[in-house]
């Protein structure tokens, strides 16, 4: 039976639903696919080994215990090529990995850790998402409307930050590439086209993930880190 070790960045919490969604979610794949997943949770504020993981998901929960270490571990699998999924919060911190570390924007800052902040890359959102399901539209050249077979889903949120639109179009521009967005068309998965699997959701695809259905997103993530031990 095929293994994997998937290093989870975040600061696991019980009570808060996404945590114990993540979990279940990989459960789901692992039984679809038949093989084994180790999901470790990878606390943000200790050193960790990050060449002994498969895989990296980038957790909700922020603000994080320490967004330099959750950056970390984003950038590591940026830049080693390995496979990455960002949902919630971890969408907001690959977008701000990737303003820092590429675009050399060195000030881009995130309103929920320093809300004085001049350069906001990630800011309140106008409208509160928690809690709600809206639709989404798909880039149908894009990895995202491939793995979903489809150009529009309808996906749930729990967060209240994301990309400031002022910096929408030169994220795009320099390499992030926008592929899915919401009636409003404000962003919603950002991916990196050069990548074995880098992508991120500002939405929460395990909250929708059943046994029965398993979100495909996620599955086509775990695919990707099965062809990382090869």
């Amino acid at each position: 039976m095929a293994s994997l070790k998937i290093g989870i960045i975040g600061d696991y919490d019980a009570a808060f639903p996404p945590h114990p969604q993540t979990d279940y979610a990989l459960q789901h794949i692992e039984r679809a696919l038949g093989i084994e997943i180790c999901g470790q949770w990878i606390p943000t504020n200790e050193m960790h080994e990050y060449r002994s993981f498969n895989a990296f998901w980038c957790a909700p929960g922020s603000p994080y215990k320490s967004l330099d270490g959750a950056l970390k571990g984003v950038r590591f699998a940026r830049e080693n090529r390995v496979p990455l999924l960002g949902t919630c919060g971890g969408f907001q911190h690959v977008v701000l990995e990737y303003a820092r570390n590429v675009m050399g924007i060195e000030d881009a800052a995130h309103a929920e850790y320093d809300p004085y902040a001049s350069n906001f890359f990630i800011q309140p959102l106008s409208c509160s998402l928690r809690g709600k399901s809206m639709p989404i539209q798909m880039d149908a050249d894009s990895l995202a409307a491939r793995i979903y077979g489809c150009t529009s889903a309808v996906e749930s949120y729990y967060c209240n930050f994301g990309l400031n639109p002022d910096y929408q179009e030169t994220l795009h521009n320099e390499g992030l590439r926008i592929s899915a967005w919401d009636e409003q068309n404000e962003v919603r998965i950002v991916e990196l086209p050069d990548h074995p699997f880098y992508l991120a959701t500002l939405f929460v695809p395990q909250s929708r993930s059943t046994e029965r259905a398993p979100h495909p997103l996620i599955r086509a993530f775990v695919k990707a880190a099965l062809a990382n031990t090869n």
